[in-house]
């Protein structure tokens, strides 16, 4: 089957999750962050994924600006910068305007000239997203966002993919799924998607029961992928 449906994770895929800590680290009076700010991000998106799989395995689902928060509270007091509440707020208040990566805006628009529909799915919450896809101004690329909480649980959940076949009406071997995420890229090719991995990172293959069909360091070649 060809594909009709481009499907993208949100953070770390098409939004820079890293921005929000190198943006303030540069503000001035930003001294204790500037030196720390890379470790605070790791953790942060770390924690924050880590939250998510937990509550997927527990069944004790929050919304996504809850793990957010968790994850950054527990990033800050591992970095000695717990103390700074009016950085917590600043670090808070980036994420809602998060950058998209710079291959972004014209691999969406590729997409949408050649006819093929195009979502998000994303363990966001919608007003984060939502929030998301206003600042980066790419709402006009996009079919629909969709968001986790719908359906209740995180990803890697089956629930989550599904809510893409339920939306557009199409087969799993006519949706072509691109996550930074590995196991997330996994997970919805042993869902029957059609999945590409983007690796900016160059890091090893997850050991898990399915792989990505594709492996890639940008989001350049999402298009001829998607046959465009």
């Amino acid at each position: 089957m060809s594909i009709k449906v481009c499907v993208f994770d949100a953070y770390g895929t098409l939004f820079d999750v890293g921005a929000a800590a190198r943006i303030a680290a540069g503000e001035e009076g930003r001294d204790a962050l500037a030196a720390k700010w890379m470790d605070v991000a790791e953790f942060w998106r770390q924690k924050q994924l880590q939250y998510t799989w937990l509550r997927a395995i527990t069944g004790d689902h929050t919304d996504f600006w809850t793990v957010t928060q968790n994850g950054l509270d527990w990033a800050l007091e591992r970095t000695g910068l717990d103390g700074d509440l009016e950085l917590r707020e600043r670090l808070l208040a980036l994420y809602w305007e998060l950058q998209v990566y710079k291959d972004v805006p014209m691999m969406l628009a590729q997409l949408k000239a050649a006819g093929l529909q195009t979502a998000i799915l994303s363990n966001g919450s919608p007003d984060m997203l939502d929030g998301a896809v206003s600042s980066a101004g790419i709402e006009t690329f996009l079919d629909e966002v969709l968001s986790v909480q719908d359906v209740g649980v995180f990803k890697p959940n089956a629930k989550v993919y599904q809510m893409v076949l339920d939306r557009f009406s199409c087969t799993a071997d006519e949706v072509l799924f691109v996550s930074s995420n590995g196991w997330d890229a996994a997970a919805a090719s042993g869902f029957g998607f059609e999945t590409v991995w983007v690796n900016r990172s160059d890091e090893p293959m997850d050991r898990l029961f399915a792989q990505p069909q594709h492996v890639r360091s940008d989001l350049t070649d999402i298009p001829k992928l998607a046959g465009v």
